[in-house]
């Protein structure tokens, strides 16, 4: 357990670093920004729009580069990835409490059909 999630954090580190530096130069662009309109409203020469940036929605926080994290890690490990074939998982039969897999209820060629939905 402990070599896999080793393996995984090698394997995510990069992407992870990569988002990090994107939150930080966009924040940096954000900053550059409100400090050429400041600039303006002094009377300076400001060549930059004037945005409005408050202190508190940095994109490069702690709280980001956490969420960042976990959803690169919940990506990496899903079940279900795009070109692969579908996962087996095993569902409950509602008429009987009889456990089975999904593919096992698939005929031939034909498509199976999932269907989920709520009642409220």
């Amino acid at each position: 357990e402990t070599v896999k999630n080793a393996a995984v954090c090698f394997v995510l580190l990069p992407r992870f670093l990569m988002a990090a530096v994107v939150f930080w130069l966009l924040d940096f662009l954000c900053i550059r920004k409100r400090f050429f309109f400041r600039v303006k409203e002094q009377g300076g020469d400001a060549i930059d729009p004037p945005v409005c940036i408050s202190d508190s929605n940095r994109l490069f926080s702690l709280e980001s580069l956490k969420a960042v994290w976990h959803g690169q890690k919940l990506d990496f490990l899903k079940a279900a990835h795009l070109g692969r074939g579908a996962p087996n998982t095993e569902v409950v039969r509602l008429e009987d409490r009889q456990h089975s897999r999904i593919l096992d209820f698939a005929h031939g060629d034909r498509p199976l059909i999932l269907n989920f939905g709520s009642c409220t």
